[in-house]
């Protein structure tokens, strides 16, 4: 274990699903902790932190290039409106970014995730090829973009390239529009190689069942190593077409077909019957959730309370960028359950954990290390040193009972209640004006006045 190089001093800290008073933290110059002591006086010469800190969480389900179209869909010029319509509005952002342009975006989506709580991104990354569909010269500039923007803003990068090699199930070619996404395994494993930093790791991801071929897939679980993620069940129609194609449902097909085990994540899952659950429970599988995203395009309520009482490892995502703060994402979540199933405090277990918000950021926390690779997490030696300081000064937080406060940091605090962000023992600027101008000059390239055709974009 590395020397300490650093220390700190909180007045509370989140240590193993509760709060502990008096913690000394110290990090070594590898960036992980090497010591964390609760009921321990402020020593002298060590920095005292405003305010409580907790561990930051991972963001388990990122496109950063869709925040370049964040608030650009919530028009409707058609009788019908759904996920396959967005989906559609989408390719044509996806067929005008450039690199550049990509590191621009990253970057300051990627200080947003950081203000909004999170310390590593899964980058669910298939947007790999020129305008055109041939390839760059240098075939991971893309990925490179990313690695770059996520160095830039200071947050952690699990990169997962896609392999994308079909439109559906009875599609054998990609379409026109998806010719940016086209990879095989061979691309797929050489992505994965090839972008390396301190802060960045790398597994693999599927882009979902029908867009890849089963001996593509089982090829691709066998050549590779760390986490590897897919979309699955995200939508009723994909379901319906999955049936139709194979006899199963997607998840169903996943347990029967695939070499499930822990570490797969199963992207929204949202449309499971019980028998998936348990094959899933079954085979160590976890699954991550997208509250925000999901009830952007409408995909429907995942079945949270299934998935819980599984003890299946549970994440979240931010995905389309829509929501950038994972205290919105728990809410989004426990709300979208109260108001389906018409009751309070849905993901609370009274004879283990009231706390609903306690429950879910412990789940959350740990399945989100898993899904980027990590085996140790939080404030914990041998863990990256990563925390955030919350703003105890925050109006929706003064005055709460300390023992309420991640109650209070979930369902009735802003989306970013915290003052400052650490990751590897590094404090992050939460604004930076250089990152966004560059962001704002990448939007007026692709969103001026005859940029990109038709104007329900603007």
């Amino acid at each position: 274990m590395a020397a300490v190089s650093q220390r700190w001093w909180a007045p509370r800290a989140w240590i193993d699903g509760r709060w502990r008073d008096r913690v000394l933290l110290g990090a070594g110059t590898d960036g992980c902790w090497t010591e964390v002591v609760p009921d321990v006086a402020a020593p002298d010469g060590v920095e005292t932190l405003s305010g409580p800190v907790l561990p930051g969480l991972v963001d388990a389900h990122s496109h950063a290039f869709q925040r370049a179209f964040a608030g650009l869909a919530e028009r409707r010029d058609t009788a019908h409106d759904d996920f396959w319509s967005w989906r559609d509005r989408m390719y044509g952002v996806a067929l005008r970014i450039t690199p550049g342009q990509l590191r621009a975006i990253a970057a300051h989506l990627y200080v947003e995730l950081l203000a909004g709580g999170y310390t590593q991104v899964c980058e669910f990354h298939y947007l790999q090829h020129d305008h055109d569909g041939s390839r760059y010269a240098d075939p991971a500039a893309m990925s490179r973009a990313l690695a770059d923007a996520a160095a830039e803003a200071g947050i952690g990068l699990t990169l997962l390239p896609v392999l994308y090699e079909r439109a559906g199930f009875t599609t054998p070619e990609l379409r026109a529009d998806q010719r940016r996404f086209a990879t095989s395994v061979a691309d797929v494993l050489a992505l994965q190689r090839a972008v390396t930093g301190p802060l960045v790791n790398a597994g693999v991801a599927v882009h979902s069942l029908r867009a890849a071929r089963p001996e593509s897939i089982a090829a691709l679980a066998e050549g590779s190593a760390g986490p590897l993620h897919i979309h699955v069940a995200e939508q009723t129609a994909e379901v319906d077409d999955c049936v139709a194609a194979t006899g199963c449902r997607p998840i169903e097909w996943l347990a029967r077909h695939a070499p499930l085990d822990s570490r797969w994540h199963l992207i929204h899952a949202t449309h499971s019957v019980p028998s998936e659950i348990a094959a899933v429970a079954a085979r160590g599988a976890g699954v991550v959730l997208c509250p925000g995203t999901e009830g952007n395009l409408g995909d429907g309520l995942v079945d949270l309370s299934g998935w819980l009482a599984a003890e299946v490892p549970l994440a979240i995502g931010s995905d389309s960028q829509v929501t950038r703060a994972w205290p919105e994402e728990l809410r989004w979540l426990e709300y979208g359950q109260r108001l389906g199933l018409r009751r309070r405090n849905v993901s609370a277990a009274p004879d283990a954990e009231p706390s609903t918000a306690a429950r879910l950021f412990e789940r959350v926390s740990a399945g989100g290390a898993a899904a980027a690779g990590f085996a140790r997490w939080g404030l914990k030696p041998g863990a990256r040193a990563d925390l955030l300081v919350l703003d105890r000064l925050d109006p929706a937080l003064r005055g709460l009972p300390a023992d309420h406060l991640l109650d209070g940091i979930v369902f009735t605090a802003s989306a970013r209640p915290f003052a400052r962000v650490m990751v590897a023992g590094r404090w992050c600027a939460l604004n930076d004006e250089g990152i966004a101008s560059r962001f704002d000059d990448a939007m007026q390239a692709l969103w001026a006045p005859g940029a990109t055709p038709g104007s329900a974009y603007r």
